[in-house]
This record gives structure tokens, sequence and C-alpha cells, in this order.
């Protein structure tokens, strides 16, 4: 796991929004799986830092908060 600026990580036209986000109100997360691994961002924050993650790790966290 790892904290990155976004330029440095991924291209601006690969993060998505969940489908259920209003997308108005950039109060989401986005999230982007270039090559080997799963960046997320803060919505409000684009070129703020970007979290990676394992694709197991985001696998299983995904699976809890939507259990």
């Amino acid at each position: 796991m790892g904290a990155h600026t976004t330029e440095s990580v991924v291209p601006e036209g690969a993060w998505f929004k969940s489908s259920y986000s209003s997308g108005g109100g950039g109060e989401c997360v986005e999230v982007a799986t270039p090559a080997t691994h799963v960046c997320v961002r803060d919505s409000k924050q684009p070129s703020g830092p970007v979290l990676t993650v394992e694709p197991d790790t985001w696998a299983g966290f995904v699976g809890l908060v939507t259990g």
C-alpha cells in the first residue's frame, strides 16, 4: 500500500465512480485499475494523494462494505 500523486500513477481518463454516485456532490471516491494494483482517490481532490492497494485487498474491502 502506498500514497502517490495522481499524475504519477494513473492517466486522468482512467478514473471511475460507482454507478450509485449522485455525480454532483463530490462526495465520492474514484477508482482506477492500472496493470497490477488498484488506485483510490478523493473526488473532491483529484490532484491530491492516491492510495494504491493490491487487487485482493481491494476485493476484500469491497466485499466487507457491500456485505
